[in-house]
């Protein structure tokens, strides 16, 4: 399976998970110039920009780097100016390995 398939199946179980935690999936795969948002969701008046990370013999959390969170946050306002937002956000990761791991407002 490529890397692209597995990437699709922890997405998938990612989104599951969110709406099972009452998220509302406003999107997937968002892209910009700056890089791709995986998944945009709603909650309790705040926008969730979230990135899945998944793997089995590592720590998938690691792949997020500063730069990654920084390309995030362009796409991000991206999403809200060009969709005339003005509400509050946050980066989050979801952490797909043997069980499902969701860290919210992630920094560097």
């Amino acid at each position: 399976m490529n890397t692209r398939n597995k990437g699709n199946i922890a997405e998938n179980e990612a989104v599951q998970y969110l709406k099972s935690k009452k998220f509302k999936i406003i999107k997937r795969n968002f892209y910009t110039k700056f890089g791709e948002i995986d998944i945009i969701a709603f909650k309790n008046g705040v926008f969730h920009f979230i990135e899945v990370k998944s793997g089995k013999n590592f720590e998938p959390i690691y792949n997020i780097t500063s730069s990654k969170l920084n390309r995030i946050i362009k796409s991000a306002y991206v999403y809200l100016k060009k969709n005339n937002i003005n509400s509050a956000f946050c980066v989050d990761a979801v952490i797909v390995k043997d069980d499902i791991e969701f860290i919210e407002n992630i920094t560097f």
